[in-house]
């Protein structure tokens, strides 16, 4: 019996090892273990690599460019505060990216409690990844070329429509190419329910787009909201997994 124990101890030991050498194989880890030792510029190197990608996905999350950068100066100001905390267990950016979540789910819950509706409009660069994925979904190619512009209000005004926690996966997957596995660690989830997580995000832009692509009629237009939809009925398969 004491040596099944050793033996479960051991293999507890070495698991977690290997999750901290594969952790450690990232160079932005690497980076953030300087930071928890204080180093200044080491900090700096990790803003100038991930602003721009973080206030995207935040832009996504919460429609406006402004709080988006807001939003994501409290996000690395976190980053900062927890820096002598710091353990590495998974790559940089889906620690990030967990935080940016947490930040951003706060912010629009008290703007939620608050009843404040922001109506503002942002339109921050590096969505084509995200817009090809979208018009892939619908499995239609327009009748007719599609300005630039009118991609990205269409494709925009389409991802609005998906419940939180379809367009936050929909999103690091897109922007951030993040596997099943970090994903999940990212929103507390398994690799499977992520899986299905993006597979109905994606039959519901294919829905959403296809009026659109068909007759012109813009997302939202006469259409259900599926924001509340998606958390009353795909909320628990969402969890399960």
């Amino acid at each position: 019996m004491v040596r099944i124990d050793i033996s479960i101890g051991t293999r507890l030991l070495l698991v977690g090892e290997s999750t901290r050498t594969r952790a450690l194989r990232d160079p932005d880890v690497r980076l953030m273990l300087q930071v928890r030792d204080d180093d200044a510029t080491a900090f700096e190197e990790l803003v100038l690599r991930y602003q721009s990608r973080l206030v995207t996905v935040l832009e996504h999350l919460v429609g406006n460019r402004d709080w988006a950068e807001d939003l994501a100066q409290e996000v690395f100001l976190r980053v900062y505060r927890a820096r002598k905390r710091y353990t590495p267990r998974a790559k940089f950016s889906t620690w990030l990216f967990t935080i940016a979540n947490n930040v951003a789910s706060n912010a629009l819950r008290a703007r939620s409690r608050r009843r404040e509706v922001n109506l503002a409009e942002g339109s921050g660069p590096g969505a084509r990844p995200l817009e090809a994925m979208v018009m892939a979904s619908s499995g239609q190619i327009p009748a007719r070329q599609l300005d630039k512009a009118e991609v990205r209000d269409v494709v925009r005004m389409a991802v609005s429509t998906l419940n939180d926690r379809q367009r936050l996966a929909v999103l690091l997957s897109k922007f951030e190419g993040m596997s099943y596995a970090d994903i999940a660690e990212a929103m507390d989830l398994t690799p499977q329910a992520i899986k299905s997580l993006l597979s109905r995000a994606r039959g519901n832009l294919r829905e959403v787009l296809l009026p659109y692509l068909e007759r012109g009629q813009r997302p939202g237009a006469g259409q259900p909201d599926r924001r509340r939809a998606g958390e009353a009925v795909g909320g628990q398969g969402e969890q399960d997994g």
